[in-house]
């Protein structure tokens, strides 16, 4: 890294003199939606190729401690960009809208609202890409969205995108061809999101046999997006990208290339399903060959991603972190039981247990990480905008940034720069914290100790000896138990639309 980062006395510091000629560091973060822990092959997958991202961990750092914001897409992705954890920030959970009236597409009557999206990120706390923005750098976004619908007070025109590509509404990214993508320029002068339809697919069916025909796969076209982003960048402007890919998320569905094509014949058990219309997840009749074709797919875009930057001159000068939303879905074919041959750990998606929120989770910056280093660091999404405040020089984001008219403007993360670097001392959580509505889950990590709420009803697990949480301690130590409940109470603020049952 050639803009370093100072350490003096007891604290970071952040030089605020570039070296002469050079930029500010880059930034991209690239989140993947539904992608387990063990569905890598440098976190001990054994059927699905992903030789990129294991060379990333290679040339790279890999955690084997970071957690997901929530173990559900929305809430997750609200937590990186707002710097809160789920008992603070807004989102905490999927919210749809859907808000007619209905925009009829192609001649086979395809029906999709006016409006489409989840509920909106609170205005009046900001956000990652806004600091980004307002610290000089070129931001763009491509993938899922998920922090408001159409037309809503949140939208990425308004919350410091500059250029964005992808799905608004994450409903909508259960298709794969779908009718219409979302994007914003404001290089082109654009003045709000828009839509752009998908001319072809629009003219086949959205469901059944028909739906094979349509040809615009939404993950290809995001992915372009991005890498086009990318090349339009010059070292005269720092950038921070935010690529939130949606693969391997269902519906199991993709072109049938090479990439599918290298998977025939894999496995010696395949899965069927039978579709879902209502949830937009067409049927398969091989579900595992989809899901692993759709990681090696996944893992081709983190390869032309790093191969880019180095084309361009920027990789020395660029963080990329690689992750995913939350742990394995078991939706429309979904079948992590068979992918995680190990089975390391209790839970899947939806669970607060370390199965659903638990993620694989590399970093990669060539010459300032040392090659093939591991870090055992604790981590939540939450950690993502100091630690880019402190790599980008941004100083003090958090009194800069509160809002003096809110009663408490919560920041909850921890830079982890020291840990990327390996200079100065890490500041380690007390502790991290989640929790779900949908499936009425809590849940504090606190040391080794791991506090599970379902329903109200508390147990604990010591992680250290029991990584799969079989054993609830709960009654042997009381004490614990009270302690962790309290943080629980404290750090949990009621929310309407969120709600749960505390211990």
């Amino acid at each position: 890294m050639n803009n370093k980062l100072l350490f003096l006395g007891c604290g970071l510091v952040a030089s605020t003199v570039p070296v002469k000629g050079e930029q500010r560091p880059n930034i991209i973060y690239i989140m993947c939606d539904d992608l387990g822990y063990a569905d890598v092959g440098c976190y001990g997958q054994q059927y699905i190729s992903t030789p990129n991202l294991d060379r990333m961990a290679q040339e790279g750092m890999l955690f084997t401690q970071a957690y997901a914001g929530s173990p559900v897409s929305a809430p997750s992705r609200a937590t990186f960009m707002t710097g809160q954890h789920t008992g603070h920030t807004h989102v905490r959970g999927n919210k749809e809208y859907r808000i007619g009236p209905n925009i009829t597409y192609g001649i086979n009557n395809s029906v999709d609202p006016t409006q489409t999206g989840q509920e909106p990120y609170d205005p009046n706390h900001i956000i990652l890409p806004e600091i980004m923005q307002r610290n000089g750098y070129n931001t763009g976004m491509f993938g899922k969205w998920a922090g408001g619908y159409e037309g809503s007070v949140s939208t990425p025109d308004q919350r410091g995108i500059d250029e964005y590509y992808g799905y608004m509404c994450q409903f909508q990214a259960h298709l794969y061809y779908p009718n219409f993508l979302n994007s914003y320029s404001k290089e082109a002068g654009d003045t709000a999101v828009k839509r752009v339809v998908l001319e072809n697919n629009i003219n086949h069916a959205m469901y059944g046999d028909d739906y094979k025909n349509r040809k615009d796969y939404s993950a290809d076209l995001i992915h372009q997006k991005a890498m086009e982003w990318i090349d339009k960048q010059d070292v005269s402007t720092p950038f921070f990208g935010i690529f939130t890919y949606t693969l391997p998320h269902a519906e199991l569905a993709q072109p049938q290339d090479s990439i599918f094509d290298a998977y025939e014949n894999a496995f010696c058990i395949e899965k069927s399903f039978s579709g879902d219309n209502p949830s937009r997840y067409n049927p398969t009749n091989c579900a595992h060959r989809q899901f692993a074709a759709m990681v090696t797919r996944l893992d081709t875009y983190v390869g032309e991603v790093l191969a880019k930057l180095k084309e361009k001159g920027f990789d020395k000068n660029t963080l990329v972190i690689f992750t995913s939303d939350n742990g394995p879905h078991t939706e429309a074919g979904g079948d992590p039981d068979y992918f995680n041959t190990e089975k390391l750990m209790r839970g899947t998606k939806r669970s607060t247990n370390e199965g659903g929120i638990r993620v694989p989770f590399i970093a990669w910056w060539p010459e300032t990480i040392t090659p093939g280093s591991v870090s055992n660091h604790k981590l939540a999404f939450y950690d993502m905008m100091p630690t880019f405040c402190e790599v980008a020089g941004i100083e003090d984001y958090e009194n800069k940034y509160r809002n003096t008219n809110l009663e408490v403007d919560y920041f909850d993360g921890i830079s982890f720069a020291p840990t990327l670097i390996g200079e100065g001392e890490q500041e380690e959580h007390e502790f991290l914290y989640w929790e779900f509505h949908e499936t009425n889950m809590m849940a504090l990590r606190m040391g080794n100790w791991k506090l599970v709420v379902q329903n109200g009803i508390s147990y604990l697990y010591d992680l250290a000896n029991d990584l799969h949480e079989d054993n609830n301690l709960a009654s042997q130590y009381p004490e614990i138990v009270e302690e962790m409940e309290q943080i629980i109470r404290e750090e949990h603020t009621n929310s309407s639309l969120f709600q749960v049952t505390l211990p």
